[in-house]
């Protein structure tokens, strides 16, 4: 697959089909290709949580918040949760300011989320948690600071991208038939 469409089927995916588990090592393959991307002043500030067992998976997901311009919605649906978490971490002894560590957490997450689709997966980055929370639950000390989940599993939903014409609403939503749309502004509207 090309680079282009692959970018366009890494979806924000809120819905997965749990018989497809998700082993440590596709964890680490992930987490590995993340550990190659630039970093700013390349000081490498981030570490990553694993989190595959079902039991920890459970743990983590109540201490989410998913699809905030849905707010009918309670996402994901039961039965159709992720497989896996990687939780991003900054490590303050190496860099205090999470301000400055934020494009590497971005370039990060998304090489960890293309790597994800090139092996049939896909996943959701997550802003939206209990920080405190997650940290408590994975006894994480207190130079290891969550910065973003990235949620991972077998897509078992279809997103559709749309063209958004200038003054269209950018809010995603849902039809009848839970197919998930995503307006996406035209080229020759960011173009300056």
């Amino acid at each position: 697959m090309d680079f282009c469409e692959l970018v366009k089927k890494n979806r924000s995916y809120r819905g997965y089909d749990e018989s497809r588990r998700i082993a440590r090592e596709e964890l680490m393959e992930l987490v590995d290709c993340a550990r190659m991307t630039p970093s700013a002043a390349n000081k490498q500030p981030l570490k990553y949580a694993l989190i595959w067992e079902e039991a920890r998976v459970k743990q983590i997901l109540p201490l989410t918040r998913w699809a905030a311009m849905l707010p009918e919605r309670h996402l994901p649906d039961p039965g159709r949760g992720p497989a896996a978490f990687i939780v991003i971490l900054q490590e303050t002894e190496w860099v205090k300011d999470a301000a400055s560590c934020q494009r590497d957490v971005g370039i990060a997450a998304q090489t960890m989320l293309l790597a994800a689709v090139e092996k049939g997966l896909g996943g959701l980055m997550i802003g939206a948690f209990d920080r405190e929370k997650v940290s408590q639950a994975l006894a994480l000390p207190e130079h290891l600071v969550p910065q973003l989940l990235i949620a991972l599993g077998k897509p078992d939903e279809k997103i559709v991208l749309t063209e958004a014409l200038p003054g269209d609403s950018l809010r995603y939503y849902r039809d009848a038939n839970d197919v998930h749309y995503v307006p996406k502004r035209r080229l020759e509207d960011i173009i300056l």
